[in-house]
């Protein structure tokens, strides 16, 4: 379970950063092909604030969708799919976004 790491590393930024201070919300952007299952990072997150200043923080998770385009005719097109097919039938994808893993927000007491 790769989310009890990630978890711990957004603990470990965040504490970084505002280091003495309570911590209300946490926000993260998580891209749909990113590889992470929010419900596990919920989870994992819970656990990963366990004495720390961020105990009894809420996790925010935003939802990035997948971007794509086709390297054949260049068409751009959303995908939740991590082996996208475009409409012309090129399987050659460039992947635009929904790879996101990141901290967008903390909300200190």
């Amino acid at each position: 379970m790769h989310e009890l790491a990630i978890a711990e590393s957004i603990v470990a930024a965040v504490t970084e950063k505002v280091a003495g201070s309570p911590i209300r919300r946490v926000q993260v952007e998580v891209g749909t092909l990113s590889g992470v299952v929010p419900d596990a990072l919920r989870f994992s997150f819970e656990l990963a604030c366990v004495g720390t200043e961020l105990q009894d923080a809420e996790l925010d998770i935003i939802s990035a969708p997948g971007r794509g385009r086709c390297r054949s005719c260049a068409a751009e097109f959303d995908t939740n799919d991590f082996l996208a097919l475009c409409e012309c039938g090129s399987i050659d994808i460039e992947v635009l976004g929904g790879r996101e893993l990141r901290i967008r927000e903390v909300e200190v007491v």
